[in-house]
């Protein structure tokens, strides 16, 4: 079903949402919006495990098959059109959030939402002016309001994908990271579900990008906004000698960071399928029996992107069925982030170098991969950053130890 979306719902509109940015891909919407409604109210109506293998058999307790169908499900929509993925009606980021820190209660109630109603969209908000890859120096703070029970949140986040979606649309959310006690570090660092229309939050920017045009991506500003105290997704126990809140909140990443990991495997796949079709026309074809020195430069490049693209692929697989299997994944999540990243930096980089005129032409998607290419290697935590984390997990380093 993804796949048949991407061919023919996305890639036919994607390059009119790429050169009219910030305009919303309504077809796709037209499209998405029945499905997503339908695998969220089978969610909220089967303990939250997702629907049983088609051949019948019951899946095993606890195994949560919703997350692999999601990340073949992103996989494929990046590869029809990354931007256009980033549009999809569902909870996003934000969800992802609320399912890794959040109690039952909140997950059906910010999550079973989209099983209902009109269309929705979910958002998360960390990276601000003075705080990207290190998120413990974030400044945006929340003040518990004893006398109403809610708590007041101010400051300002940027580089958020879905932040107009998320905060104009009806039952919408965005889920913001904030700082209950600054003295206390990360420690002190809790998340926020924020829900569209709620007073004092605002966009302050909408941003002129790059790539995946077709996705919003917007700063918002949060003046004396009121959110009520059981939108907080995790404890507001802040314990001096432990980062246990942050890394409650940072679960968010074992999950986030292997489906965009999937979105780059998408679009790494469709750049390799479209310079092998059209070299194969120009009489250019791998012969995988030959021995490396009888290859061409040519074919030695394809083989290579081949097997970049085929690794990143299975990491994100493997980071994937630990989830599923509901076993820790830190370390796998940020691998498959970090190779994911740089092979399809590196393959649509490959693919209009190897295409030459007629892949830095527009009159081909090869040049607009390489743009929507970069973000991967970028958000949900750079490459280095992730590198660090992998080799501090190896290693055995603190974070004090290895920066």
């Amino acid at each position: 079903m993804a796949q048949m979306a991407a061919q023919h719902v996305m890639r036919p509109i994607s390059r009119k949402y790429d050169e009219a940015e910030h305009e919303r891909p309504v077809e796709f919407f037209d499209v998405m919006w029945p499905v997503i409604k339908d695998q969220y109210k089978k969610r909220f109506s089967t303990n939250g495990n997702g629907s049983a293998p088609k051949n019948g058999s019951t899946p095993k307790e606890g195994l949560n098959w919703s997350l692999l169908r999601l990340i073949l499900q992103i996989e494929a929509l990046s590869w029809g059109d990354a931007g256009i993925y980033l549009c999809t009606p569902n909870p996003g980021l934000g969800g992802a959030a609320v399912d890794a820190v959040g109690t039952p209660e909140q997950k059906a109630r910010f999550l079973g939402r989209f099983g209902e109603g009109d269309m929705k969209w979910g958002a998360m908000a960390i990276t601000e002016p003075g705080a990207g890859s290190d998120n413990s120096s974030m400044r945006t703070t929340a003040v518990l309001d004893e006398e109403t029970n809610e708590w007041i949140l101010n400051g300002e986040k940027i580089f958020i994908t879905n932040g107009k979606l998320s905060l104009e649309e009806s039952n919408g959310f965005c889920v913001v990271w904030a700082t209950i006690d600054p003295n206390a570090g990360r420690a002190g660092i809790k998340s926020f579900v924020v829900d569209a229309h709620t007073p004092g939050v605002s966009i302050a920017k909408q941003e002129h990008k790059l790539g995946i045009r077709a996705s919003d991506t917007v700063a918002l500003h949060f003046d004396n906004a009121r959110v009520p105290y059981e939108n907080l997704l995790g404890s507001a126990d802040v314990v001096q000698k432990t980062s246990k809140g942050f890394k409650g909140a940072m679960k968010t990443f074992d999950a986030s960071r292997p489906a965009v990991a999937a979105s780059a495997v998408g679009i790494a796949r469709a750049a390799l399928e479209f310079t092998k079709e059209t070299l194969a026309k120009e009489g250019i074809k791998i012969d995988p029996t030959k021995p490396k020195h009888k290859l061409t430069a040519m074919e030695r490049d394809l083989m290579a992107m081949e097997a970049k693209w085929k690794g990143a692929w299975l990491l994100t697989l493997r980071a994937t069925s630990q989830l599923v299997h509901g076993t820790g994944n830190r370390l796998e999540a940020s691998m498959c982030k970090a190779r994911a990243g740089e092979a399809v930096t590196w393959i649509t980089q490959k693919s209009v170098d190897l295409l030459g005129p007629l892949g830095y032409s527009r009159d081909t998607l090869a040049e607009k991969w390489m743009r929507d290419a970069k973000i991967n290697d970028i958000y949900e935590g750079t490459k280095q950053i992730n590198l660090l984390i992998v080799a501090r997990a190896i290693l055995g380093y603190s974070r004090k130890e290895l920066q």
